[in-house]
């Protein structure tokens, strides 16, 4: 009696892989790059999977993506000539790096002959924020008012306003004194495959992802901080099968 549920387990994977014998070759691993583009911007990311049974695989990712806020409003400073634009009141750009493992559920097989492929899949796992502080081209007066200098400072709400800020300065400033602030993420999603090459897939994904953090994210002045991010994205992912 104790051996009965691990038999009829075994017997239905054996059976799942009779039946997907019949029209194609199961290749128990795949790896996928994807480009998405979510509710706060832009990113990447990298999965691999294994093929536990004929329809579910086991797998981990790592995404890279960047994460901004409604409330960044971009513009120039009309005064001067050749001004360079930035986000007034922003604070630090944020990336988020992810680490998850999870599953994958096929609801609907692709058909040997083509068509398209359905899952879902959950994943959940480590989150970190990069916050890389913004720094900017700042107007400095000399004793005639009509002269002035620049220089690269940090952004400062208190010391900088629409009327001394030139413009945003490289982007490699201030990398030097980029914060981690640790967390942990949950990712959901609904994978359409499309095609007819098992060896080749190709994608569109649409999904959610929350991330959250104990210590809360800053992005803009003056506004709370962020003990969460919410996103909605959609991906497009290629990628190969093998065993």
């Amino acid at each position: 009696m104790v051996l009965l549920p691990s038999t009829a387990q075994t017997q239905n994977i054996l059976l799942e892989d009779t039946l997907a014998a019949k029209n194609r070759i199961i290749l128990r691993n795949q790896r996928s790059f994807g480009v998405l583009m979510h509710s706060g911007g832009f990113g990447l990311q990298y999965r691999r999977f294994h093929q536990k049974t004929y329809y579910k695989r086991r797998g981990w990712e790592i995404q890279l993506v960047e994460m901004k806020t409604d409330k960044q409003i971009r513009m120039v400073n009309p005064y001067f000539d050749n001004s360079r634009s930035f986000v007034y009141g922003k604070l630090n750009s944020i990336f988020i790096g992810r680490l998850g493992f999870g599953q994958q559920r096929i609801i609907s097989r692709e058909p040997y002959f083509g068509g398209v492929e359905i899952s879902m899949f959950f994943m959940a796992g480590a989150s970190v924020s990069f916050a890389k502080p913004i720094y900017l081209y700042i107007v400095n007066y000399t004793n005639d008012s009509y002269d002035y200098y620049l220089s690269t400072e940090r952004y400062d709400p208190e010391k900088h306003f629409l009327d001394n800020i030139y413009g945003r300065a490289p982007f490699t400033e201030g990398i030097g004194e980029t914060k981690l602030y640790p967390g942990a993420y949950l990712h959901f999603g609904v994978n359409f495959e499309f095609g007819d090459l098992d060896k080749k897939p190709k994608s569109l994904e649409v999904g959610a992802i929350l991330d959250l953090y104990p210590s809360p994210v800053p992005i803009m002045a003056y506004q709370d901080k962020h003990h969460y991010f919410l996103s909605i994205y959609l991906s497009f992912n290629f990628g190969k099968r093998f065993d």
